[in-house]
């Protein structure tokens, strides 16, 4: 009779807590979809009297309602990587170089490949482009992009680099698995000597695209390694017609001066242009000169021009009184004397000759130089404007601070010697 009690009192206990626990998860149940319920009502209410509901909370939400749409998703991205070219065609400029391109990918090799070019030419998108279109659907599996300039150092290439070398990967035949390092010229001379190993080992599977500024910066023995193909800046012709092109499909408020300002600002890089394309168009909705030159945060080429002309006419008060105004304003020596640079150089040779415009862009590297070293006082910029207006004065004269060409040959043919860079 005792055991059988105890094993009534077992089962009796053990349905109980079965209970308890059943009760607990309906009881759990109904109070969320209790507050689910609160939450929608607050919510319909609030846009029935055209006030905000209250937050809901995310946890309660659908993953539906969560998720963007892809034109949402478009909407919200930066026009960089919007207006990424996905095509060989679509890249612009380089001829030359996507002639290369399309050839390995009619032929289906490519060899390691050594990019080199200033910042915002094409680099990484040509690779990317040459990628996709030499792997296809296997782009994602079989690619590995690293940014050298964070991830630069030997664990880089002991670690990652060598893993996904030795990562098998199913190809089409005649296919390799590629790893494209950007700023490629940051890595420590250490971990390029570990990959030339790499490279060497792997060179079966895997193939090599580095990308860099610089060329000089990459170690010999990789160079030998790698195909070089180098990159120039992009002119003021096709950095204008990309920026139209965006601008139409983008429906963006513009004029002709506003573009051609964005033009002057991005100096060939098309980075730099779609970048302030789109800051202008979501600051101010309309691209126009005026804006574009305060979202770039340039001194303004008109102005420049205006203490140019000054200095045509060796006027050196009214010029040097313009640069230090301006100098006042916030613009760095730096940023001023790269805008003097640029104005002189597409200044109107009618208002200056060819001559005194090759006058005035020596004294104003010679400057440069000395701006670079560190000195970057308002004594610099108006002993500047002091040399330009000089050099001007001597001009109208017949001669010339730096020695012009016909007088040079009177003193060659009167036996002086002369030393370059005793004019400074």
């Amino acid at each position: 009779m005792r055991v059988g009690e105890r094993a009534r009192e077992r089962s009796c206990s053990k349905l109980i807590t079965i209970t308890k626990k059943l009760l607990i998860i309906i009881i759990i149940n109904k109070f969320e979809n209790a507050i689910g319920y609160e939450m929608d009502d607050e919510a319909e209410e609030g846009k029935a009297r055209n006030t905000k509901p209250k937050a809901i909370n995310p946890f309660f939400v659908r993953s539906s309602e969560k998720a963007l749409t892809k034109e949402e998703e478009l909407a919200n991205q930066p026009w960089i990587e919007k207006w990424r070219p996905k095509e060989l065609d679509m890249i612009v400029g380089h001829e030359e170089t996507l002639q290369q391109m399309k050839g390995m990918v009619l032929t289906g090799s490519m060899p390691n490949l050594l990019l080199s070019g200033p910042p915002g030419c094409g680099k990484t998108t040509s690779v990317h482009v040459l990628a996709r279109t030499l792997l296809g659907d296997r782009y994602k599996d079989a690619v590995l992009e690293l940014n050298a300039s964070d991830e630069r150092g030997i664990d880089v290439v002991r670690n990652k680099i060598k893993m996904f070398a030795q990562k098998k990967v199913t190809l089409p035949p005649g296919r390799c698995k590629i790893i494209i390092l950007d700023e490629a010229d940051a890595m420590t001379k250490g971990a390029q000597q570990a990959m030339r190993r790499t490279m060497e080992i792997y060179s079966n599977t895997t193939r090599f695209a580095l990308a860099c500024n610089t060329s000089e910066k990459i170690i010999e023995p990789i160079q030998s390694r790698c195909a070089l193909i180098r990159f120039s800046r992009l002119s003021d012709k096709q950095v204008l017609e990309r920026i139209t092109y965006v601008c139409e499909q983008e429906k963006v408020a513009h004029d002709a001066r506003g573009l051609e300002a964005i033009v002057f600002c991005a100096e060939g890089d098309m980075r730099n242009a779609l970048n302030s394309l789109q800051a202008c168009n979501s600051g101010f909705k309309i691209v126009n000169q005026e804006n574009v030159f305060r979202v770039c945060d340039t001194p303004h080429p008109e102005v420049i021009g205006a203490i140019l002309e000054h200095c045509v006419k060796g006027e050196v008060d009214d010029a040097c009184d313009r640069l230090l105004k301006m100098r006042k304003s916030g613009y760095s020596p730096q940023d001023m004397i790269k805008t003097i640079f640029q104005v002189c150089k597409r200044f109107d040779d009618q208002k200056m000759n060819e001559y005194l415009k090759l006058e005035f862009l020596k004294i104003i590297g010679f400057f440069h130089m000395r701006f670079s070293e560190g000195c970057t006082s308002d004594l610099q910029l108006c002993g500047m404007m002091a040399r330009l207006c000089q050099c001007s004065m001597d001009a109208s004269k017949g001669k010339s601070w730096s020695t012009p060409q016909a007088t040079l040959v009177e003193l060659r043919k009167a036996g002086s010697n002369l030393t370059y860079g005793s004019e400074f």
